[in-house]
């Protein structure tokens, strides 16, 4: 459904062209998780939701994937205003 998007965030990860904000980090920490599972989770995984931010009104990606270990985790993720890809927030499910 949103095949665009994806191809555009997996593009994006490949080319190093993503911004993780403080409570990614924060939450991919917590997790057990790295840098390298939020791009394997991007990477394989399918867009399962689309959201509209509260406060900015922009439009945010949950992508259900896998970590480098085969584990389900799920990404939160938009483009941003810099053409960049931003991971809002990471966890395993």
């Amino acid at each position: 459904m949103f095949d665009r998007i994806l191809r555009k965030m997996r593009e994006l990860i490949r080319t190093s062209q993503y911004v993780m904000t403080l409570h990614a980090e924060e939450e991919m920490e917590a997790d057990g998780l790295n840098v390298f599972d939020v791009e394997r989770c991007i990477l394989t995984g399918q867009i399962v939701e689309r959201q509209k931010d509260r406060v900015t009104g922009e439009w945010k990606y949950v992508v259900h994937g896998e970590t480098i270990e085969g584990a389900p985790a799920a990404v939160v993720a938009k483009l941003g205003p810099t053409g960049k890809a931003v991971v809002l927030t990471v966890f395993v499910m």
